[in-house]
């Protein structure tokens, strides 16, 4: 391995800790992050897969890749393309599938899968933008894209591509878009997303007191 090659890798995984301590208050010490963040550890091994990948070697990609998921309980595909600053906060149960692309700054939590949706050929698992945001138990599958400086909601499940600068919530999820309004890579607060089916009975709600109100005042 070349000296620039071992450069660029230090880069890489510092800009990985950095992504740590940006993301998460409670990491405060650069060496208990490099000890005990089993997300940090599920990305720095597959990065090392990744780069054998792509180098055509047999097997060891492979063999790093579960020896990550045995470690970590994160499952990323020795062929998925991250891109850097990613972070993976708590991470069990993360699951990311081989032709998954990420970009930068991008962050996932607990649960989520980056999956496929059957025995299809070629691209077949998520495209996630830059400074995307996916909560707890997402699911997001296909090949589709989730545009950058979106956020996706604990628990939904995607099944097509999301535009950029959008929050996603249920299941089947649905697009809520902030319209001119960049999400932040530091903004990681998707607890506050809306609830598009309370706002559908809320309207209901609204109507019918409407309508209550007008067959009222016709009685009277």
């Amino acid at each position: 391995m070349s000296g620039g090659l071992i450069s660029r890798a230090f880069a890489v995984f510092r800009e990985d800790i950095q992504a740590v301590r940006d993301r998460d208050p409670a990491a405060t010490d650069t060496l208990e992050i490099v000890l005990s963040y089993p997300g940090l550890h599920a990305v720095w091994m597959h990065r090392i897969a990744n780069h054998l990948y792509r180098r055509n070697i047999p097997l060891v990609p492979r063999l790093i890749s579960m020896f990550a998921r045995a470690t970590t309980g994160v499952e990323i595909h020795q062929g998925a393309t991250i891109g850097r600053g990613f972070f993976i906060d708590h991470g069990m149960g993360v699951v990311i599938g081989e032709t998954t692309e990420i970009g930068n700054n991008v962050t996932l939590f607990q649960g989520v899968t980056l999956g496929g949706t059957g025995k299809e050929k070629g691209k077949r698992h998520p495209t996630i933008g830059d400074n995307v945001v996916v909560a707890a138990g997402a699911q997001v599958l296909g090949p589709i894209t989730i545009g950058e400086n979106s956020k996706v909601g604990a628990g939904s499940v995607v099944l097509h591509s999301v535009p950029p600068n959008c929050t996603v919530v249920g299941v089947p999820g649905r697009v809520t878009v902030r319209s001119g309004e960049r999400i932040s890579p530091a903004d990681l607060h998707h607890e506050n997303l809306p609830d598009p089916v309370l706002e559908m009975f809320n309207r209901i709600e609204r109507r019918l007191d409407k309508l209550e109100h007008s067959r009222h005042d016709h009685e009277t």
